[in-house]
């Protein structure tokens, strides 16, 4: 064989592995993230609930709206509902907005950056939807008893007064120890902190791409 003809050979050797091993990156890169995207659906179902959860809320206070309350106190707790319905729904709307934006056909990285955006989105709907909890069971009941025309501050001030000051107290602790969790001595804390609140899902999606990432840089 003539050295031009092997050389010939050699190089459409080396195209057909590199085109080979390209078609093999491109098939993996496919299956990881189908999977990503699979992994997404709990997460995104969990909003879609968390997004009927404010609607019921909503629906409560429009309750109370019709029965015409003539209490102040069950209009404030009512206020109070109806505004947590709408946070909630607004809050599980920009997760999923952000989740249904994610562009797949990006480099890994940029598809890290878009879950990771996500991820902080999701934090915070989890912090808007639980975190209110503190005081809000309290509006719930006021408003219930509205809807019966009772005023339970009225009725009940003991328990009305001491649930919103336990409700102060808990935000106020809850505040303090996640500034506490983030000091620079206990980093370590505070990041198994945030991946517990930033859910399993999330978590399963970025382990995924940091994989691909692995598989493609090697």
């Amino acid at each position: 064989m003539e050295l031009d003809d092997f050389k010939a050979a050699w190089q459409s050797l080396d195209r057909r592995l590199q085109l080979d091993s390209m078609l093999k990156l491109h098939e993996l890169r496919e299956r990881k993230l189908d999977k990503t995207r699979g992994s997404l659906r709990p997460l995104f179902w969990g909003q879609v609930m968390q997004l009927l959860f404010g609607i019921a809320f909503i629906l409560l206070a429009s309750l109370l709206w019709m029965s015409q309350p003539a209490h102040a106190s069950s209009i404030v707790a009512g206020v109070l509902v109806q505004a947590y319905g709408v946070m909630t729904i607004v809050a599980a709307g920009t997760v999923l907005g952000r989740i249904g934006n994610i562009d797949y056909a990006q480099p890994v990285v940029g598809i890290q950056k878009q879950l990771l955006r996500a991820r902080t989105l999701y934090i915070r709907s989890g912090m808007v939807a639980g975190l209110p909890w503190w005081f809000l069971w309290i509006a719930v009941l006021q408003t219930l008893a509205g809807l019966s025309d009772v005023d339970l501050l009225a009725k009940a001030p003991a328990l009305v007064w001491s649930g919103y000051g336990i409700g102060v107290a808990g935000l106020l602790a809850t505040w303090w120890f996640h500034r506490w969790a983030r000091r620079p001595q206990r980093a370590e804390f505070g990041r198994k902190m945030d991946d517990s609140l930033s859910g399993g899902s999330l978590r399963k999606a970025l382990a995924q791409l940091d994989e691909l990432q692995r598989f493609e840089r090697d």
